[in-house]
This record gives C-alpha cells, sequence and structure tokens, in this order.
C-alpha cells in the first residue's frame, strides 16, 4: 500500500485486516494525536501491516481466545506523535528507542521488525484490583506466547506488551516487586511447575502457539 496522502488511503488502511480478530484501524487511536492534532498515519505503510498482522496473530489474538475482549491502552505512534510525546514529558521514550516498539514502521538498530501495545486484560484486571499478583499473568504470557518484551504497569495491571523479531523476553514492571522480573535470554528463577501453579485457575489455552522467531541479525545491543 502506498503512503497515505489522502482520505480514500487511510480508510483503505483502517479496514485492512491484521489477524482474525483485529484491523489496523484497532491501532491508530492516540490521545496525544487528537488532544494536539497531530496525525498518527505510518509512513512505511508496508512495515506496519507486516508488523501489526505478527503481533496480533502470535500475541493479540491468543490472548483474546483464552481471555475474552482486550482494552487497548495505546499502540501505533508514529514518530512525530511519539516525538512531541517525548519531547513533553508524555510518557513515551525516545523515539530510537520506540523503533520496532510503538513505532511500528521503523525497525530497531539490530534490523528486527517489530510491535508494541499497552494493553490491559479485563478478566484478569478485576482479579488483580482485588490484591492478586501481577507476576500470574506475566509468567504465563512468558510460558505460552512468543512475546519480546513486558513492562507492567500499576493501574489494571496494564502492561506493554512488544512482538519482535529474534525476541530477547525480557520482564519488567512498575509495581512491586519493582524493576526487571526476566533479563533477556535467561530462565526464569521459578521453575515451570511453581509458575505453572500461579496460574493454575486460569482459562485453558485457546489460541495457536507461534516459536519465536529466531535470531538472523547480529546480537541486538538492547
Amino acid at each position: 500500500m502506498r503512503k497515505i496522502t489522502s482520505f480514500s488511503l487511510l480508510e483503505r488502511l483502517g479496514r485492512t485486516r491484521l489477524s482474525r480478530h483485529f484491523y489496523a484501524r484497532d491501532f491508530l487511536y492516540s490521545e496525544i494525536g487528537n488532544f494536539h492534532a497531530i496525525p498518527n498515519l505510518p509512513a512505511d505503510v508496508d512495515l506496519f501491516i507486516a508488523a501489526g498482522t505478527a503481533f496480533c496473530t502470535q500475541l493479540l489474538d491468543p490472548l483474546v481466545e483464552t481471555f475474552g475482549p482486550l482494552a487497548v491502552r495505546s499502540a501505533y505512534r508514529s514518530p512525530a506523535v511519539n516525538g512531541f510525546g517525548n519531547a513533553h514529558n508524555l510518557k513515551c521514550a525516545r523515539n530510537e528507542a520506540s523503533y520496532a516498539g510503538h513505532i511500528w514502521d521503523r525497525r530497531d538498530t539490530a534490523g528486527r521488525m517489530g510491535a508494541c501495545v499497552s494493553v490491559v486484560v479485563p478478566w484478569f484486571a478485576d482479579q488483580y484490583n482485588r490484591g492478586r499478583d501481577w507476576r500470574d499473568l506475566a509468567w504465563w504470557v512468558h510460558d505460552h506466547l512468543p512475546y519480546h518484551e513486558m513492562w507492567f504497569f500499576p493501574i489494571n495491571a496494564g502492561f506493554n506488551l512488544t512482538w519482535r523479531e529474534a525476541p530477547a523476553r525480557i520482564i519488567s514492571s512498575y509495581v512491586a516487586p519493582k524493576g526487571k522480573l526476566l533479563a533477556a535470554r535467561t530462565d526464569p528463577v521459578e521453575d515451570l511447575t511453581t509458575r505453572q501453579a500461579r496460574y493454575a485457575d486460569f482459562p485453558p489455552f485457546r489460541g495457536v502457539r507461534y516459536p519465536p522467531i529466531p535470531a538472523r541479525w547480529a546480537e541486538p545491543k538492547d
């Protein structure tokens, strides 16, 4: 698809289906963009679609099929939107750190394609707000989905969920215990049996299991 230069092309992009449950339009809303009148549109539409398709198919679809509807808090950000957010302390990392993250249509410094969405799982959020440990969901994702990185937040156990080629599989949190739960390419301290006990009452996994895409580039710097 060509760069978005007309309303008809934007309409066409919005109607592009990325996966069984998601369309491109689901990820183009931006509170920063709307409030400050900055278009939140990809420049490299084909890369946006490719990254979004992989992300939705491998991560979001299995979450929906297992837990039901998701709440998307923040998804794609154009470099203009993300750059403005970073410059004005609106909870956006600098652009270069967001490539293959919230900025879907740029590859990271290692050449990897990727995408990130801030998401809430309502089924789990209700339990978290009654005191359940956020790590129960983190370990479930780790044991079932080919994610690249997760960052958990205090409100509703929302988290940044990132898919990327050659994933590092990192888990971090702003919720106690704060910091890094799992460093890149390391094994969890909790063994599988212990982790499974944490989420034994979760619904049965109903998605398709995708293995992580193997590395084809130089060792990433992150």
